[in-house]
């Protein structure tokens, strides 16, 4: 029974990157939909849960993609409310790699930091990105300050976050100037970046002063960066007693719990690999 994957994708046009990554990862067809909406996945799902036996439904999957992850979520509930009893398949939501950056990420401050009890602080944490590593920093027991530089946009976040992990402990910050930055920074082991691109939240200036800060991971590729004085290429570079990563440097990361990911899918029928989910992944692969 050859391996299907069902790609919806929110964009009028099926991303290249992510059908690359399906034919990579073993997928036998590749099935891909643009310009989805909620309203018009159901009969493409119906057609993946009733063309084979229950027993060979582990052998189709569906993905879910695009540049807006809002749209995304959208879909990737409307795939669900179509399944019923045994008639469904695993369905993976990553849409702009949102769920497989952030993971990434959280698994590279992981390597040097022991999260639990410490303060992590997440810059442009109200972008799809920045919210999904301030969640799963939480899960992994951080003091997360969630910067925006709204601050109304920020507690909005925290209250996202608490809904789904019990126990968060989140602070809101205003992230609007440079010494609010500073002041986000002052005792926290992690800072993460996932501003918008092209915009640089954290000063060459800043980074030294971060007396306490062990890991800098900025998940910005296009100039100027996010973090001054962290490459793009970085990986694990120490520079003054900070290690860094750039978005190329995390990357590799990315794509090999991207590869993992797709391939779970066909493990059984009924997975839902979300930010959590897609996140115990990639901790698998560190063993």
């Amino acid at each position: 029974m050859k391996s299907i994957l069902v790609q919806l994708d929110t964009d009028v046009q099926p991303s290249v990157f992510d059908r690359v990554v399906a034919v990579d990862a073993g997928v036998e067809q590749l099935f891909a939909y643009g310009g989805m909406t909620p309203e018009t996945v159901e009969s493409l799902v119906f057609g993946a849960i009733f063309t084979r036996g229950i027993p060979d439904l582990s052998s189709t999957a569906i993905f879910v993609g695009g540049s807006d992850v809002s749209a995304g979520e959208r879909v990737f509930q409307a795939v669900q409310d179509a399944f019923f009893g045994p008639m469904r398949v695993s369905v993976m939501m990553d849409s702009n790699g949102s769920n497989t950056t952030a993971a990434a990420a959280v698994l590279r401050a992981r390597r040097h930091v022991t999260l639990a009890g410490s303060i992590a602080v997440v810059l442009g944490a109200t972008g799809p990105v920045g919210l999904r590593a301030a969640e799963l920093l939480a899960l992994e027991g951080a003091r997360v300050r969630v910067g925006s530089r709204s601050a109304e946009r920020a507690e909005g976040t925290c209250e996202s976050i608490a809904a789904r992990v019990e126990g968060a402990e989140l602070e809101p910050v205003g992230t609007a100037d440079a010494a609010s930055v500073a002041g986000a920074l002052e005792g926290a082991s992690t800072v993460i970046a996932a501003g918008a691109t092209g915009v640089q939240l954290i000063s060459a200036e800043t980074l030294a002063a971060a007396g306490d800060l062990q890991v800098a991971i900025d998940l910005n590729a296009v100039p100027p960066l996010g973090i001054e004085g962290v490459e793009m290429t970085d990986k694990a570079v120490e520079t003054a007693g900070v290690v860094r990563y750039g978005a190329i440097g995390v990357g590799g990361t990315k794509m090999k719990i991207h590869t993992a990911a797709l391939k779970r899918l066909f493990d059984a029928n009924d997975l839902v690999l979300d930010t959590e989910a897609i996140y115990r992944i990639g901790e698998s692969l560190e063993g």
